[in-house]
């Protein structure tokens, strides 16, 4: 079974609804580049660029343990943990006024799927060399 595409499916609809509020904002603001001195405008390309900036590698990673033949229950317990951190970070950025709990939630929740991923690959690779 493929764990990772579910994941990769599921937040790059995401990432289409947050890359669409950056769209409409910007539209509707008259932005064509940059945030216009908005800060409403600012949160919304953080939401959508923070997004682009760590999404790919922990997919990546989740991958890279998928390809190993890691656990799919580790694999989905990563992949359902990054994407309600995302959610929450997305939603908090692109959506509210108030986003202190959902934006430091969304990014603890990342970081620590991209720390548990990095020390599983790293894991792997030590496996991998014992037995070489």
């Amino acid at each position: 079974m493929m764990v990772t595409p579910l994941y990769a499916g599921l937040l790059v609809l995401w990432f289409l609804v947050l890359s669409i509020r950056v769209i409409r904002r910007r539209g509707s603001g008259g932005i064509a580049l940059g945030d216009g001195g908005d800060p409403g405008m600012l949160r919304v390309i953080r939401g959508h660029a923070n997004f682009a900036e760590y999404v790919p590698l922990a997919l990546l990673l989740m991958a890279i343990l998928e390809l190993s033949r890691f656990s799919i229950y580790v694999l989905h317990a990563l992949g359902l943990t990054l994407l309600v951190a995302r959610l929450l970070h997305g939603y908090a950025l692109s959506f509210t006024q108030q986003f202190k709990f959902g934006r430091i939630a969304g990014a603890g929740l990342t970081f620590l799927v991209l720390f548990l991923a990095a020390l599983l690959c790293v894991y792997q690779a030590i496996l991998a060399y014992r037995l070489w």
